[in-house]
């Protein structure tokens, strides 16, 4: 074994497995995410899993539990320190993404960890009153 790389002595084909692995683990991650499969997902946070992980558009596990309506998925998360606010490679935040399919629940709990409504292109304000969610404007509003 070589000190300076660890790994030198295993073979491709190792640490295509390997590779393999880890392209597995990031899928169930986020299907458990999209799905709302706290049990599965969380155990795997807490154990050091990036609670940020990010598919091939830029969506996080908490954008993804999110647009689904999954609000206790997204509260736990937010509480694991997922970044409310981190938009995908559209430009969408995860308050936009719910702005727009109308999940009132889910706004408050990303509105009460701290989203920021004015960030994204278009905004989650912007998205809001675009589809006419009245409830989630009014919620937006009042936490100003």
């Amino acid at each position: 074994m070589n000190d300076d790389f660890p790994h030198a002595d295993r073979s491709p084909a190792q640490g295509a497995s390997q590779d393999e692995a880890v392209i597995a683990l990031a899928s169930s991650m986020l299907d458990a995410a999209r799905s709302g499969d706290s049990s599965q997902l969380l155990p795997l946070i807490d154990q050091g899993a990036p609670v940020d992980l990010r598919d091939s558009a830029g969506n996080t596990p908490l954008m993804l539990a999110a647009y689904h309506g999954h609000a206790e998925l997204v509260r736990e998360l937010a509480a694991r320190g997922a970044d409310v606010d981190l938009p995908n490679d559209r430009g969408q935040t995860p308050l936009a993404g719910v702005a727009f399919k109308g999940y009132t629940d889910v706004a408050d709990v990303l509105v009460a960890a701290g989203a920021d409504a004015d960030l994204g292109t278009p905004s989650a304000l912007e998205t809001a009153q675009y589809f006419e969610r009245t409830e989630i404007v009014a919620l937006i509003t009042a936490a100003r």
